[in-house]
């Protein structure tokens, strides 16, 4: 039988059949909210809109985290990864980079994405990708909410332990041309927006607990007023609370059956608020102290000698060319901001979230812009001006007057930073506590390792035309910051002084954090 389709096919017939290639994937389907009313509004505006957005937004994020644009759809994508987490962590980038691009722009004019994940096994093709995988990832971004991330109960399985977000659960949803139910859950970005979204509907359950109540209480007001125990000119002439207490000894008088007293006083108070205990004052009594705000807990700063040196490396494109440049005396932070000095910011209602874990963690999730608040709020609190240092000043201080590949020496040494192989600890989903490994010559911990850094720079993709005075290569509107020193996260060969990165000016990620600086004549 075997030969007799060979033959087939040799003579022009059906040629053998090629098994489709199949495999377990996320997919991310994404789709822009209102995009015939936009193309309405302005068609050509728009049309050029998405496409850089599709250029410099979807595209270098998709690939950035691993994965495949498999197709664009005109108002929306389809793409493959191999990882969940990466998949989920490209959802986010894209829908926080979308909040920065929208806020210069007029309501109306907002390109919102709705975005669904699911993981699925799917069949791909060269320019495209089948199976009810996909068609759970494009029915998710259907439901989701603009500028929202919806996942799959399968997806919600692989990375719940792994990110540094919220998920809020929507349950099971009965979904177009899928058979079985689809548990739902929303990604919340923000640490903390889960303990939001949960008190909210915790208030409106004590909410409605409380208008429950007072129609109950109203009930039992008008059965004692109105109902039969009332006469009819009692029910007549009773507008007011005083009068209706005048009016009940009597009417319980006439009762061949005396009333128990203890209705009227029992129905009124068992469905009133317990009243708050307030302190009696005395006649002669002090008024009360008032309580002043705690003091402001500085990051503990270390003076830099200004001087020369060689930034940059020829071991990475982005590190060329190496060049000399001359630093000005100033102090930089001995440690990366920790939970602890964050939260104070957070508690003056200055920076946009209350961080999570121990206190003497890094702070991470931060992005240029949180960083930013940050130090603005600590500059207003401390009348000092604080702020972020350049890329130069932070090399200068990583480097701690070597030029070496690592600090220390040319050779990698154990022990020595927080990152993923340079050491015999595990890795950890948080970096250790900031100061767990020896300093610099300088005496700076974790110039390298524990968490990426923010700058104050825009992002370049090397040094042409860097200035050479160890300023900040700042622009007055740039939608990518430098990132330095690598993170637990990252192999040895970020934690070098040179090593330079960048990432979306508005979008928290994970392993992001920062340090602050001072000029020379506030240390």
């Amino acid at each position: 039988m075997g030969e007799i389709r060979k033959l087939k096919a040799s003579r022009g017939g059906d040629p053998p059949r090629e098994s489709t290639p199949r495999r377990l994937a996320a997919i991310v389907a994404g789709d822009i909210v209102g995009y015939s009313r936009l193309m309405q509004i302005d068609e050509e505006g728009t049309h050029g809109r998405v496409k850089r957005i599709t250029r410099d937004l979807i595209e270098p994020s998709i690939a950035g985290h691993h994965g495949r644009l498999v197709k664009t759809t005109g108002d929306g994508f389809i793409a493959i990864f191999d990882s969940p987490v990466e998949a989920v962590r490209c959802g986010i980038v894209i829908q926080q980079n979308m909040v920065g691009r929208n806020a210069a722009m007029p309501k109306h004019h907002w390109i919102e994405f709705r975005i669904g994940v699911n993981l699925g096994d799917v069949i791909i093709e060269e320019d495209d990708v089948y199976g009810d995988g996909v068609n759970i990832a494009t029915r998710l971004e259907g439901i989701a909410d603009p500028g929202q991330v919806y996942i799959s109960g399968g997806i919600y399985e692989q990375i719940k332990h792994k990110l540094v977000c919220g998920y809020e659960s929507l349950g099971d949803r009965k979904v177009k041309n899928i058979t079985d139910p689809v548990r739902v859950y929303r990604v919340l970005p923000d640490p903390a927006a889960f303990n939001r979204a949960r008190q909210r509907r915790e208030n409106l359950l004590i909410l409605l607990l409380s208008v429950v109540l007072l129609i109950i209480a109203g009930g039992a007001l008008w059965y004692l007023v109105w109902g039969p125990h009332g006469s009819p000119a009692n029910r007549a002439s009773v507008p007011a609370a005083p009068e209706v207490q005048k009016a009940l000894p009597p009417l319980a008088s006439k009762q061949p059956q005396p009333q128990p007293p203890a209705v009227a006083p029992q129905a009124v108070p068992q469905v009133q608020p317990a009243p708050q205990v307030q302190p009696v004052p005395q006649a002669h009594s002090a008024p009360p102290a008032v309580q002043s705000a705690p003091p402001i807990r500085e990051p503990a700063m270390t003076a830099i000698n200004g001087g020369s040196f060689t930034m940059g490396s020829n071991e990475d494109a982005t590190e060329k060319p190496p060049h000399k440049v001359t630093i000005k005396p100033f102090a930089i932070g001995q440690y990366p901001i920790s939970v602890r000095d964050w939260n104070q910011c957070a508690a003056a209602k200055a920076c946009a979230f209350v961080a999570s874990g121990k206190d003497d963690a890094p702070v991470t999730n931060v992005s240029w812009t949180d960083a930013k608040q940050f130090v603005a709020w600590l500059a207003g609190a401390t009348k000092r001006p604080y702020r972020l240092p350049s890329e130069a000043e932070w090399e200068y201080a990583a480097r701690g007057g070597t030029q070496t590949k690592y600090w220390w020496g040319d050779q990698l040494q154990s022990g020595l930073a927080n990152c993923k192989n340079c050491s015999e600890t595990a890795a950890a989903e948080q970096p250790l506590k900031v100061g767990s490994f020896k300093p610099n010559p300088f005496g700076l911990f974790d110039m390298g390792g524990s968490v990426d850094q923010w700058v104050e720079d825009c992002w370049h993709k090397n040094y042409q035309g860097a200035p050479a005075d160890g300023s900040a290569w700042a622009e007055a509107d740039c939608g990518s910051h430098v990132i330095r020193s690598g993170s637990w996260k990252n192999d040895a060969q970020y934690v070098r002084p040179s090593n330079r990165d960048s990432y979306d000016t508005n979008v928290r990620y994970p392993t992001h954090g920062f340090r602050v600086a001072l000029p020379s004549t506030e240390r």
